[in-house]
C-alpha cells in the first residue's frame, strides 16, 4: 500500500510563506575571528524561499563557524546578516530562533535524560503554539516523516542509536516551524545506511515547503539534492553553482569526491 502523503508543513499563526521577491537569507562580507585568528574572510552567500542550499567544505574550513555566527552564537568582525530582508546582525541568538531562524546542531545535543517527546516539546519552548491543535498538527507532521521517532517516542534520548539521535534533533527543531532550517553535519558520525536516510528525509523536507541550509563534508549526497551549494576553504567560497554542476566539476570531484 502507498504511504500517504505527508502534510505540508505548518506555519505559526500571522506568517506568510516567503516570496522570491528577495533572499530569504542574506550574507555579505561576513567576518568572523577567534581572538586574533580570522576564520571566516569575508562570506557572502543567499538562500531563496524553499531552497535548499549547501555549504561544502572539509574539516577546518568554517562551515560550524559560519553557522554559529549564523545562529546568532558567535559575533561578527565585519560584514552583515540579512533575513527576510531585516538585518539581524546584532540580533541575539533567542530572537533568532522567534524569528524562525532554527539550528539543529552539530552532534545532535539530544537531551540524554529526556524522553523523546519531551526533546520534541524542547523545540518548540522558543516559538509556543497558540491552540492546540496547531501543536497537534505539527506533531504528526513530524512523526509522519520520521516515524522512528513516533516509535521511540517514551524511550529516553540518550539510550537511541546515533541515527535515531539524529532523527529526533532534526524533529525537535522542525517543532519550531522553522522559515529556514539550518543543519550542521547531520551525517556525521553515522552509518552509510543511516545517511542515506537522513538525505532522503532532508529532501523530503525542503519538497514539503521548508527552506533549507546544510553544511556537509559528504558531497555525493548533498549535491545531488541540492539546489545550489557554496565551496568553502579555509574561511573564503572558493566556488558556487547548482548542486548537480558541482558534482560533476573536476576540481569538486578530486577534491571531495576522491576522482582524478
Amino acid at each position: 500500500m502507498t504511504p500517504p502523503t505527508p502534510p505540508t508543513p505548518p506555519q505559526a499563526e500571522g506568517e506568510q510563506p516567503g516570496t522570491d521577491s528577495e533572499p530569504l537569507l542574506q550574507v555579505d562580507d561576513m567576518v568572523v575571528s577567534y581572538g586574533r585568528i580570522q576564520a571566516l574572510h569575508g562570506i557572502s552567500l543567499t538562500v531563496a524561499p524553499g531552497e535548499l542550499v549547501t555549504l561544502l567544505g572539509a574539516n577546518g574550513a568554517g562551515k560550524t563557524t559560519t553557522m554559529r555566527a549564523l545562529s546568532g552564537l558567535l559575533p561578527l568582525g565585519g560584514g552583515r546578516i540579512l533575513f527576510e530582508g531585516r538585518d539581524i546582525t546584532r540580533v541575539k541568538a533567542h530572537e533568532r530562533v522567534g524569528l524562525g531562524l532554527i539550528q539543529a546542531p552539530e552532534g545532535r545535543g539530544v537531551f540524554p535524560g529526556m524522553t523523546v517527546q519531551e526533546n520534541l516539546d524542547m523545540g518548540c519552548y522558543s516559538r509556543p503554539f497558540k491552540t492546540k491543535a496547531e501543536y497537534n498538527e505539527t506533531l504528526e507532521w513530524v512523526f509522519s516523516l520520521f516515524p522512528r521517532v513516533k516509535e521511540r517516542q517514551k524511550q529516553v534520548g540518550g539510550t537511541l542509536s546515533g541515527g535515531e539521535q539524529q532523527m529526533v534533533a532534526i524533529a525537535r527543531s522542525l517543532m519550531a516551524r522553522p522559515k529556514l532550517l539550518l543543519l550542521d553535519e547531520p551525517s556525521m558520525g553515522l552509518a552509510p545506511m543511516v545517511i542515506r536516510q537522513i538525505f532522503q528525509i532532508i529532501a523530503d523536507i525542503n519538497a514539503q515547503g521548508t527552506t533549507v541550509l546544510l553544511v556537509e563534508q559528504n558531497a555525493q549526497q548533498a549535491l545531488t539534492r541540492s539546489d545550489r551549494a557554496y565551496i568553502l576553504e579555509t574561511g573564503e567560497v572558493t566556488k558556487t553553482g547548482f548542486g548537480r554542476d558541482l558534482l560533476h566539476d573536476p576540481a569538486v570531484k578530486s577534491a571531495y569526491l576522491g576522482v582524478g
